[in-house]
């Protein structure tokens, strides 16, 4: 029965690890947009939600320039500090809207016309917000 619980346990701890590892990648992907002077910065915790991805974090830029040094800078930096890689990036070439699938978290990085427009965070409003 003790070696059940301890196993249990493990588990716990490590869906616990896993979670605190996606939000220091979250962390790190907020930062680095910080960095290039993004606005009005949201994240979303989408876990009770969904099952394609755990977080939405979510950018404006004044101008396409600034989302695609945005969107350059949290790549960049998500890959220097653990070696992660996007597995799919969508919208660079016009950058009106840059999405980067990171899998656990989907990174968005709008011009401010396009985010209004598309409005994740009401459409997903039933997500958790996370403060960082």
């Amino acid at each position: 029965m003790t070696a059940v619980l301890e196993k249990a346990d493990a588990a716990a701890s490590a869906v616990t690890e896993q979670d605190e590892l996606i939000l220091a990648q979250v962390k790190t992907a907020v930062e680095a947009a910080r960095d290039k002077k993004a606005l009005d910065v949201s994240v979303l915790r989408l876990v009770a939600l969904t099952e394609f991805t755990d977080y939405f974090v979510i950018f404006s830029g004044s101008n396409t320039r600034q989302v695609q040094a945005i969107a350059d800078e949290v790549a960049l930096q998500l890959k220097k500090q653990y070696k992660l890689r996007a597995l799919n990036k969508e919208g660079y070439a016009k950058a009106e809207w840059i999405l980067i699938d990171f899998g656990t978290f989907v990174v968005h990085v709008f011009v401010e016309a396009s985010r209004r427009f598309y409005d994740l965070e009401r459409l997903w409003r039933d997500a958790e917000r996370v403060e960082l």
